[in-house]
């Protein structure tokens, strides 16, 4: 299985604490060695980056670590294959423009012999996540001439989420730049950092960050991921088939899916 790791602030973050525990799980102490990728929304655009090499040796994720790009929504995914070859194709966080916006899409979970429905978004690697990434913005695309309002839009994903539920493990992060969706149906974890900020422990690595000597009394900085990534705070688990419509680190909308 894989890792994910989202953020949603209200103000541009970077994610270098967060990025330098996970990064430490993709070969160094866990097993998701087959390669990994992050997006960063900067206004309309998103910059991302990939590579099939494992994260907690590869250059390119030093630089991520080092280097404060600041986002107010993020996607990181680190890899153990299942589905597809080791190739930089099938690395996520996969990305597609629709309406005017970059959508990306990171997965954990595996849906054996999942077929996509046709349509003019299709997967450029072999995996079921893009698969799954592809089919989901094509029932979107011919449901909506253009972005619907949120309610709408939300019943929608939720409800192609349901169906994929049912055919097997379906975590994901999902975003246009505007927010972040979650979804956990065996495993996913958040914490929101606010004032009064205090220090944080990674579990990974032996690193400490104090938050209230980089955050002002108004930030608020909500960390998503697979497994807690520090030892000495308190992060919420999801329930299976809970989502979460995060912005500005803030819930705006949850629910549950009827898991069968």
């Amino acid at each position: 299985m894989c890792e994910l790791l989202g953020m949603s602030a209200n103000v541009p973050t970077d994610i270098c604490f967060s990025f330098s525990g996970l990064m430490q799980r993709g070969g160094r102490t866990g097993p998701h060695c087959d390669g990994w990728g992050v997006a960063f929304y900067e206004g309309r655009g998103v910059r991302c980056f990939h590579d099939p090499a494992p994260c907690h040796s590869s250059g390119i994720a030093r630089l991520i670590e080092s280097y404060p790009i600041k986002s107010e929504n993020v996607i990181c995914h680190i890899r153990q294959a299942n589905v597809g070859r080791v190739s930089l194709a099938n690395t996520h966080p996969f990305t597609r423009e629709l309406w005017g916006q970059y959508w990306s899409f990171a997965h954990n979970g595996q849906l054996e012999g999942f077929v996509a429905q046709p349509g003019p978004f299709q997967a450029v690697g072999d995996t079921d996540s893009e698969a799954l990434f592809c089919d989901l913005l094509n029932r979107l695309r011919s449901q909506f001439s253009q972005l619907p309002e949120q309610a709408a839009l939300m019943q929608a994903i939720t409800r192609a989420c349901t169906d994929y539920a049912s055919q097997g493990v379906c975590n994901l992060l999902l975003s246009n730049g505007d927010w972040l969706f979650t979804l956990c149906t065996s495993k996913l974890a958040w914490i929101t950092r606010r004032a009064p900020f205090g220090a944080a422990q990674l579990s990974d690595l032996e690193l400490v960050v104090d938050f209230g000597e980089h955050t002002t009394p108004n930030d608020v900085v909500t960390v998503i991921a697979t497994e807690p990534l520090t030892s000495n705070e308190q992060w919420t688990l999801y329930q299976q088939g809970e989502w979460r419509l995060w912005h500005g680190g803030e819930t705006l909308a949850s629910g549950q899916l009827e898991l069968v």
